[in-house]
């Protein structure tokens, strides 16, 4: 762990932080520059990020379309593997990045790896998926199994995720499933933050 005292940091320290300055700025180079913004987090959002005792596993960020959820969500997994690096957690920590459209095409069986796809979900050290409602997958394809086992596999083995849509897990079970559905309701449990506002979109047009 990260020495808080006013002593000159250890050689194995400055070596961390520097992996850390170096994870960060591969990590800001992937965010999209429409949220590249630096924003205020919702203090569940933070706690989260954060590992404030007592909060939960995994992060459900729902709201109507267009109140922040995506912004709010690079910057919140941006915060996590921050945290990942200054509490010297072991090894590379890993953040996997998908909007719900892109990673049910790579999941398709004329994808491009789709094994390897479902490997890198299941083991990342957190799973970021923007915008859950907004692809189906059929409730007995290749795509259907696919998702399963991601989602399976990090709840077994107790892996965070953060989720963006405008769905409720509870109702979910139309888009991903019955079981997929059914995991996710059990991992973000007691951490749904329901994002408030007017669709920021609509506004800046006006």
């Amino acid at each position: 762990m990260l020495s808080v005292s006013g002593d000159e940091p250890t050689p194995q320290q400055m070596w961390i932080d520097e992996r850390r300055r170096h994870a960060l700025a591969r990590f800001d180079d992937r965010i999209p520059a429409l949220y590249r913004e630096t924003i205020d987090l919702p203090q569940a959002a933070a706690d989260w990020a954060d590992g404030t005792p007592g909060a939960p596993a995994s992060l459900f960020l729902t709201g109507n379309i267009g109140v922040g959820k995506t912004h709010t969500a690079w910057h919140t997994a941006r915060r996590w593997l921050d945290r990942q690096y200054r509490h010297g957690r072991p090894g590379s920590p890993t953040v996997q990045t998908w909007r719900s459209t892109q990673l049910f095409d790579a999941l398709r069986p004329e994808g491009d790896n789709p094994r390897a796809v479902t490997h890198a979900a299941q083991t990342c050290g957190l799973l970021y998926l923007d915008d859950l409602a907004a692809a189906r997958v059929s409730p007995t394809g290749w795509t259907q199994e696919r998702l399963y086992e991601i989602f399976d596999e990090r709840y077994t083995s107790q892996l965070p995720v953060l989720i963006t849509c405008d769905v409720l897990p509870a109702k979910l079970a139309d888009i991903v499933g019955d079981r997929v559905a059914s995991r996710l309701a059990e991992m973000c449990r007691g951490g749904i933050h329901l994002m408030r506002g007017a669709d920021r979109r609509l506004a800046g047009a006006a």
